[in-house]
């Protein structure tokens, strides 16, 4: 029984010395093109859900209109595209990453799903404001306004349903005109 116990003790002392000589020495898993960690996807999903689903806003505070939808599809074609693809043009830079940038006007194989359209909108404006660590996905907080991160947000909800044609064109990669302002706290303060 002394044994076992004893045996018992030595391997949670010894587990972390394993752990962080491999880390260390061994070839642990990070170019893109490794195999992935056993049960990283379980490793790193978990919390990541878990805390979206604690900080997610409910409720979008703007509309799902004309303009809206027209100035999320300026900001997606500007700050988006180069990894996520745009309509019918999967993005080559998205493949090349780990784990791949989802192409997100790719419609899924079942349903009637395209890109993260099945998930609400607040989901993906947390991941637009936050950014995911180790995906190569940026926080934009800094680079957008709220309005702007909700108007991408509020595009990519509805990519699977119809879109006004301007928005459309934007996202085929025709050229459109100039994106509307989001927000009156947008413009520069006066005299600068």
């Amino acid at each position: 029984m002394s044994r076992v116990l004893f045996g018992m003790i030595l391997a949670v002392v010894l587990t972390p010395f394993a752990v962080a000589a491999w880390f260390m020495y061994g070839k642990v898993p990070v170019a893109v093109a490794d195999k992935p960690f056993p049960y990283e996807g379980q490793i790193v999903g978990i919390p990541l859900h878990a805390r979206i689903d604690r900080e997610m806003i409910g409720n979008p505070p703007i509309q799902v209109d004309e303009r809206n939808l027209l100035a999320g599809a300026h900001i997606y074609a500007e700050k988006c595209a180069f990894c996520h693809g745009l309509h019918e043009k999967p993005a080559a830079m998205g493949a090349s990453m780990y784990p791949d940038a989802p192409q997100l006007w790719e419609k899924h194989p079942s349903g009637d799903v395209v890109g993260v359209s099945d998930d609400p909108p607040g989901e993906t404006y947390w991941k637009v404001a936050n950014g995911l660590r180790l995906t190569g996905m940026p926080a934009f907080k800094s680079q957008l306004t709220d309005a702007e991160v909700w108007q991408v947000s509020l595009l990519l909800a509805n990519a699977n349903k119809p879109l006004p044609p301007a928005a459309l064109g934007i996202l085929r990669g025709s050229p459109a005109p100039a994106a509307p302002v989001a927000a009156a706290h947008n413009a520069p303060a006066p005299g600068k």
